[in-house]
């Protein structure tokens, strides 16, 4: 409802009108027999006026919008008869309709549109017939009268208001609840029919692929990540995760950037949606290295991209014994030398021992790439350029590298 903030809250069983005026009794009685033609003729208008509310195959809904527009008015004319009159009932009634507002899943804006037409025809109206039956009423008073219309509806407009409020946030509350049961199904490995069944309650098309995404706050900045409709949070668990639809679309990855800021995210691999549990796995094991200062956090982490190094934390003694076996001539030089030996050899697996390629990676100068690989060829021998054991070389080079990471001035490394 967009002028919400603008209505004031008054107790919830008196309506004032805040205008009264000699003879508003006797009025009000003459005019009563007039208020079913009055709204007969408000919701003629209403209906040409806004589409939304005209249904010709619905007569029932037709009668039962007559009904209201009659009641408000009846009632209104209730107060200028009597000032003290209960109107507990009658703001109970725009409360249901609120919720039914809400239920229909329109704003209040068609809702304020449609009152503003009625209470145009009903001052209209009231006034012609007023005068026909012979109550003359100056300028001020019918002024007065039209003000207190209108004060009358935006009283009304309050109960409407706080019934659609209330069937919003009961709606809200039921689909929240329905997708965190989603999410635990999604996690649990789930039979593709209960499935179905869940989604579509929870109001969640369901999507050709997913990915999971893990979640960790990262200090005091940690706000509730502002997520589209369609990613499932399961931040109600001990740890927190989302669930993304179509993860490879176009943006996606900006867009849990934004949403996340705050967050250390890792987004595990593309699944099937009934493979949460596997993304969720190894996008958690993602996580669990950067909390250890492996991988860098500062923006989602892609899991994916850094398999080896996940694969092979998952063995971590297996991997130092293999490092202690392979590196160690290297392990015996100097702490700064190590690093640069490691990285420059790491790029030469990758290069093919092309000089010239390693010292663009390397951003140094091609001759420092030679003497490096001989002082590597004096501390390993020819093993260095063996195809055998290539793979495990390598392996355990990005593995060192990843543990004793260590700021190099001169070479600007990437070993990712």
């Amino acid at each position: 409802m967009s002028d919400r903030s603008q209505v004031v809250r008054l107790p919830v069983r008196r309506i004032e009108l805040g205008f009264s005026f000699e003879d508003a009794a006797r009025i009000a009685s003459d005019l009563r027999g007039h208020v079913p033609g009055i709204a007969d003729e408000a919701v003629r208008r209403i209906e040409r006026q806004l589409p939304e509310y005209a249904r010709p195959q619905d007569h029932r809904y037709s009668k039962a919008l007559g009904l209201g527009v009659a009641y408000a008015i009846g009632h209104f004319l209730d107060l200028m008869a009597d000032p003290d009159a209960n109107s507990g009932e009658i703001l109970e009634f725009w409360r249901r309709v609120g919720a039914g507002e809400a239920g229909e899943g329109r704003t209040l804006d068609a809702w304020q549109a449609a009152t503003r037409i009625g209470a145009g025809v009903a001052v209209e109206r009231l006034t012609e017939r007023a005068e026909r039956l012979g109550h003359r009423a100056s300028a001020a008073t019918i002024a007065g009268i039209t003000n207190a219309v209108f004060g009358y509806l935006n009283q009304l407009a309050v109960a409407v208001a706080e019934g659609h409020a209330e069937a919003e946030a009961r709606a809200a509350g039921t689909r929240e609840d329905r997708r965190r049961r989603l999410v635990d199904l999604l996690l649990g490995g789930p039979d593709v029919k209960d499935l179905r069944g869940l989604a579509h309650e929870a109001d969640w098309p369901l999507p050709r692929s997913v990915a999971a995404v893990a979640l960790q706050e990262r200090g005091s900045d940690a706000r509730h990540p502002a997520l589209l409709p369609d990613v499932l949070p399961g931040l109600h668990l001990p740890e927190p995760c989302l669930i993304v639809p179509d993860p490879d679309g176009p943006g996606r990855g900006r867009m849990l950037e934004r949403q996340l800021r705050g967050w250390t995210a890792s987004i595990g691999p593309t699944v099937g949606v009934t493979e949460v549990a596997k993304s969720l796995r190894w996008a958690r094991h993602a996580l669990e290295l950067a909390g250890q200062g492996l991988i860098d956090g500062a923006k989602p982490i892609a899991a994916e991209m850094h398999m080896p190094i996940i694969v092979m934390m998952q063995e971590r003694e297996l991997v130092e014994r293999a490092i202690e076996r392979r590196l160690g001539p290297l392990l015996g030089v100097r702490p700064a030398q190590r690093h640069r030996l490691a990285a420059t050899l790491l790029t030469c697996l990758e290069c093919g021992f092309n000089a010239t390629e390693v010292a663009g990676r390397l951003h140094v100068h091609a001759q420092t790439v030679r003497y490096r690989i001989r002082q590597l060829e004096n501390l390993f021998g020819d093993t260095i350029h063996a195809s055998a054991g290539r793979l495990e070389l390598h392996m355990v080079l990005q593995a060192w590298l990843t543990l004793n990471a260590e700021p190099i001035a001169g070479d600007q490394l990437s070993y990712g």
